[in-house]
């Protein structure tokens, strides 16, 4: 295996830099000890909310999150107050597995949005172009998955009662809203017609099943949301990207997983979002095997779930598309999505077509 690097930001992108003057002079009124900014990047990968490095004149680093340029008409995404009022919960229900949320500004004359800052966590995030390049063993990935898997059925087992983090949602009926929530947004950022997607969600209406007890879920869990040990890839160091964060059926969770989950037959647009298909990873129904293992929970309608995860992933790319294609965004990695939203419809049509994940 070639020598880990751990995760480190690059130069802030075109058109996405921060107002560090106007920052500097929020963080002296609001956080005492805080420090005065001395450099700004950022870190790379990712296709929705921002992610910077600051570094102080004391020494300190810490990680600004803040929704990306020109999200404002998503009505209900990026929510920046959400997912710090999530790490804050779990930081008080003693998850450890977090970086430590510092402020939270929804005040934007600061960036014109809000935005919130956390402790920097060092350690290494797998990406789906570089760790192919990394020699990873397969016995270091099987151990890898498993550790994936049982940190999710850990994080599914927290009392959302005792902890307060039952009202981050409404978990009754959360499958049908997620189902019907998704399809209006994609109505809004529709540019193209693709049929296959339209049958994908008419399937999802007709065998919508009955749901499962509500647990916290992340709703983004997937490799490059860990960091991990330097020194031991197995040992998961944090979780990220907490966002999408809420309460409802913990195999929406399990769905949205699989539907990252890359195999090795697969086509490279899936493939090119995660390392999953690289050998000694689960495949996608080992990991479901290994999940009803360890939580004893009946996952033999998984199809459903992981046709689901597909269905809402498309969205969320025909949601960045259409960003840029209004000139929200000049990232250039946004101009070829269309061809995902066709890719990952056709996947889980083909998902459907043969019945099983």
């Amino acid at each position: 295996m070639s020598s880990i690097k751990t995760d480190s930001p690059a130069a802030v992108r075109d058109g996405e830099q921060l107002d560090v003057d106007k920052l500097n002079t929020y963080f002296s009124q609001q956080v005492p000890d805080f420090g005065v900014i001395t450099e700004v990047s950022q870190f790379p990968g990712g296709y929705s909310n921002l992610t910077y490095f600051l570094k102080t004149d004391n020494q300190k680093e810490y990680v600004l999150r803040r929704p990306p340029f020109g999200s404002k008409h998503i009505k209900g995404g990026h929510d920046m107050g959400r997912e710090f009022r999530v790490l804050s919960l779990l930081k008080a229900a003693g998850y450890s597995k977090i970086p430590a949320p510092i402020v939270y500004c929804e005040d934007e004359s600061v960036l014109d949005c809000p935005f919130y800052v956390m402790e920097r966590v060092q350690g290494v995030i797998l990406r789906a172009h570089s760790a192919p390049k990394m020699g990873l063993e397969p016995t270091l990935l099987r151990g890898l998955s498993e550790a994936l898997v049982d940190n999710m059925v850990a994080l599914h087992a927290i009392d959302i009662q005792a902890t307060g983090l039952i009202n981050l949602g409404k978990p009754e009926g959360y499958v049908q809203r997620q189902v019907d929530g998704w399809y209006k947004r994609y109505q809004a950022a529709q540019t193209d017609e693709v049929p296959v997607f339209e049958q994908v969600h008419d399937w999802l209406v007709q065998n919508r099943p009955a749901e499962n007890a509500p647990t916290l879920i992340h709703n983004d869990y997937k490799y490059d949301n860990m960091v991990l040990n330097a020194h031991d890839l197995t040992d998961i160091v944090a979780v990220l990207d907490w966002e999408m964060t809420t309460v409802g059926d913990p195999l929406m969770d399990v769905g949205t997983s699989l539907s990252y989950w890359s195999e090795a037959t697969d086509g490279p647009f899936e493939k090119s979002f995660n390392l999953t298909w690289l050998p000694g990873n689960f495949t996608r129904q080992e990991f479901a095997d290994r999940y009803a293992q360890q939580s004893g929970r009946d996952l033999s309608n998984i199809l459903y779930y992981y046709v689901f995860g597909l269905f809402k992933n498309t969205v969320v790319i025909q949601q960045i598309y259409a960003r840029w294609k209004q000139g929200f965004s000049k990232d250039e990695r946004f101009a070829g999505l269309i061809m995902g939203v066709h890719a990952l419809s056709n996947t889980a049509a083909k998902g459907i077509e043969r019945g099983r994940i």
